[in-house]
């Protein structure tokens, strides 16, 4: 399986840690980290998000830096998946908004029949372009709630740090009705964290980030790492799709990404909370910001996640 992308040598190397924390099928737990989850800054808040819309438009503009920055998923959440679902080479599997197509190649490789759907037309685009060795992979250009699946029903349905994006109003329904009786909802994500004692980008930044942006309610630390891993959030920070999908089974594993000043800037550049800003305030700023890390954190800063994985069966 490839649910790891291979070192970056623009600036990313990524460093996958195993030993994933198992959590037993849970209910959703209230927690006092789940604000700062939602709130951490890599994270697409609601609050900070684009309209659903324009989704397309917001990572259409840099799909290459994007398939470039952005984290994967490690494999042992793949073989996770693999074994609460039972899934094998015979399955179909619904990905939903599958941007270049990261999680797309470790479904691929499992030899298991993939319809991808994407709305920005450039990133499907890249993702048809990434997934032309795999002859079992299909790539459609459409949202979720527009998507015609021409009487088509799956065993697992996949979203990779994507769900958030869906109208929950109809996307949940959706899942359920594309499902085949007995069939699985799954959704993969990055979580930032920070560990105590190790420097953090935005600890070394915040000043940086007022200078430019100043009064930005969404700049703010990762959760620490290890209160994360007591929290299981049952669907996480989306919100559950009721009686539609039984108990949640969650998955956590650790992984992180290396960056030097200018290799941060380019992630950050990658993120809708900085896509946003106009142009001449966020170039200066990421500017800044990977100056601050050349010379403050001898141009190597680390992005800590918590990779998750959270498995529902749909319900009869």
């Amino acid at each position: 399986m490839r649910g790891s992308r291979p070192n970056d040598a623009g600036g990313a190397d990524r460093e996958e840690r195993h030993g994933c924390c198992r959590g037993a099928a849970v209910k959703p737990v209230a927690s006092p980290w789940t604000s700062l989850i939602v709130c951490a800054l890599v994270t697409d808040h609601p609050k900070t998000r684009p309209n659903r819309h324009d989704l397309g438009r917001v990572f259409n503009e840099v799909p290459e830096l994007y398939d470039r920055v952005r984290p994967g998923y490690p494999d042992k959440l793949f073989a996770d998946l693999v074994t609460v679902t039972g899934m094998d080479e015979r399955s179909s599997v619904l990905e939903v908004g599958c941007g270049t197509g990261q999680a797309t190649r470790s479904l691929a490789a499992l030899g298991c029949s993939v319809t991808a759907i994407e709305p920005g037309e450039e990133m499907a685009v890249l993702a048809r372009q990434r997934m032309a060795g795999f002859g079992n992979v299909e790539v459609e250009t459409s949202t979720f709630e527009e998507w015609d699946d021409r009487g088509g029903r799956f065993d697992v349905l996949v979203a990779a740090s994507s769900w958030h994006w869906v109208d929950p109003s109809i996307g949940r329904q959706r899942a359920y009705d594309v499902l085949c009786p007995g069939g699985w909802m799954a959704l993969l994500d990055n979580v930032v964290v920070r560990r105590p004692g190790e420097p953090e980008v935005y600890a070394e930044t915040a000043d940086l980030h007022e200078r430019f942006c100043p009064g930005n309610p969404d700049w703010g630390h990762p959760p620490l790492e290890d209160h994360v891993r007591t929290t299981d959030e049952g669907w996480g920070p989306v919100g559950g799709p009721g009686g539609l999908f039984g108990p949640t089974i969650v998955r956590w594993c650790p992984t992180v990404q290396w960056f030097h000043g200018d290799g941060f800037a380019d992630h950050l550049r990658s993120l809708s909370l900085y896509r946003r800003l106009d142009r001449d305030v966020r170039e200066p700023l990421l500017d800044a910001v990977a100056e601050r890390i050349r010379t403050r954190m001898g141009d190597r800063a680390s992005r800590r996640y918590l990779s998750v994985l959270r498995v529902g069966q749909r319900a009869e």
